[in-house]
């Protein structure tokens, strides 16, 4: 079941030709997929031969094989995670019962929300970055939004496959409104606001990798350990690809900051847009703009949802089996500050109640991991600047702070207050065109712009210098 068989019109390692009525199914779809990726994929790029990765096989080690492919002609396909003999549910009321093979009627139209949530996510990320390749900073860059967003796009597939074999006609049509639905649309808009935002420049770009997809990588963690079996098997490889999209945005802004601090060292004034760089302080407003959109896909701090999901074992903590050896968690509680009166007043909750705030504090140490080591890049360069994640209740829109005011620091503020130092704290439309006024296609082998520094390494056994997408 870990052998990807290629020879089929839709890659797969689950035995697809078996079960002839799914197959028909997926190929029906598989059109009007091809059309949606045409219509909002890379614009401009293709007939681009762009080197990529494709999986060859669902087991960790060797799973992945490199070569010059056309975008259009990437396989995408259904690939899940080698099954495990007599797997149980891990937490929850069910715990000890065996994982679910089928979906339990009880749970379905739970199941087929949070299904549904995470497939939206996949395809609104490519209609997010649809231009960005015309002012990609090199072709080392540009390479990477293209793997990045054919696997988003193989995330799509995953998740409709689910769909497509476990929930029947209402699963065929939600499949159908995953590819009508659109990023930003005023009529039909992605569920959740994160993937309705502009990503139109490259600092925005990493940062969302960097952030949305780091709220990837914990969501589907938390799925991988559900007891509905197939959902845990795609979420666990799709975890495998995820981890290139956090290293773009992590290592992406890094790069950033490392020329910024470089400029900002040089210039007679301290600022880098003075060389055509980025200036620190709009790196800044950049991340706390998009960690806090991040920190809404969480949910409410205090869920009836993330409870009851709990409770029937189908999304559990981030890595739930190996971190945890308690996994009930009824009579656990957890404190949680609300707002009372304009003040923070603790308030302790359930713990199955609370798990959407503990996800996400789990989410916000990972965080806070790698600006660190953004830090340590800048003060390499003598610069004496630090950059910094805002408290999880500063520009909420959802949850709990969406009605209240906070600065970055998570203290209560009134309207005007905020008002007066918004524009210190989120970015201007000035720093949007100064960010795109560096933007410019850089398409010679090797080279990178102005604003960017190089990589350390290159990718896939090739070097930094390596012609990562050619053009006819």
């Amino acid at each position: 079941m870990t052998a990807i068989d290629y020879s089929s019109k839709i890659p797969n390692n689950v035995d697809l030709a078996s079960d002839k009525r799914l197959q028909r199914a997926l190929e029906t779809w598989q059109p009007d997929f091809q059309k949606w990726w045409m219509d909002v994929g890379p614009d401009g790029y293709q007939g681009a031969d762009v080197y990529l990765r494709t999986a060859v096989s669902a087991e960790p080690s060797g799973w992945a094989h490199f070569g010059y492919v056309k975008m259009p002609d990437y396989r995408w396909g259904v690939f899940l995670s080698p099954r495990e003999a007599d797997r149980t549910v891990v937490f929850g009321d069910h715990a000890g019962e065996p994982a679910w093979q089928q979906v339990p009627g009880e749970y379905r139209n739970m199941l087929r929300r949070m299904v549904v949530t995470q497939a939206d996510t996949e395809p609104a990320s490519v209609e997010q970055q649809k231009r960005l390749g015309k002012t990609a900073p090199s072709l080392y860059d540009m390479r990477n939004l293209f793997q990045v967003n054919v696997e988003e796009a193989r995330h799509l597939w995953q998740m409709v496959y689910v769909l497509h074999a476990h929930f029947g006609r209402d699963g065929r049509d939600e499949a159908d409104e995953l590819l009508a639905r659109r990023s930003g649309d005023a009529d039909k808009p992605r569920i959740l606001d994160a993937f309705n935002q502009p990503c139109e420049d490259w600092l925005s770009f990493f940062a969302f990798t960097m952030f949305t997809d780091r709220d990837g990588k914990f969501q589907l963690a938390a799925l991988a350990e559900s007891g509905f079996d197939p959902l845990a098997r795609s979420c666990r490889f799709m975890l495998t690809e995820e981890a290139h999209h956090l290293f773009v945005g992590e290592t992406g802004i890094d790069r950033i900051v490392s020329r910024s601090a470089e400029l900002t060292r040089r210039s007679p004034n301290g600022l880098a847009s003075e060389l055509g760089g980025i200036d620190l302080d709009v790196v800044q407003r950049n991340i706390n703009y998009w960690f806090a959109f991040c920190l809404d896909l969480f949910g409410s701090e205090i869920s009836t949802n993330a409870a009851e999901s709990y409770a029937a074992g189908l999304k559990g903590r981030f890595r739930e089996e190996k971190r945890f050896h308690h996994h009930d968690l009824r009579d656990d509680y957890f404190v949680v500050p609300v707002v009372e009166g304009g003040r923070l007043v603790d308030q302790e909750v359930p713990m199955r109640n609370a798990l959407n705030e503990v996800l996400r504090g789990d989410y916000r140490h990972d965080c806070e991991r790698v600006v660190d080591k953004w830090n340590e890049t800048i003060a390499s360069h003598g610069v004496d600047f630090k950059l910094s994640l805002p408290s999880t209740r500063f520009f909420r829109r959802q949850g709990l702070y969406r009605d209240s005011f906070f600065n970055p620091a998570g203290e209560p503020i009134d309207e005007d207050t905020w008002n007066r130092n918004r524009d210190q704290w989120l970015p201007t439309e000035a720093d949007r065109e100064a960010v795109m006024r560096v933007m410019g296609p850089v398409t010679e082998p090797g080279v990178f712009a102005n604003w960017i520094a190089p990589p350390k390494k290159g990718l896939g056994g090739k070097g930094v210098e390596f012609a990562y997408v050619r053009f006819d």
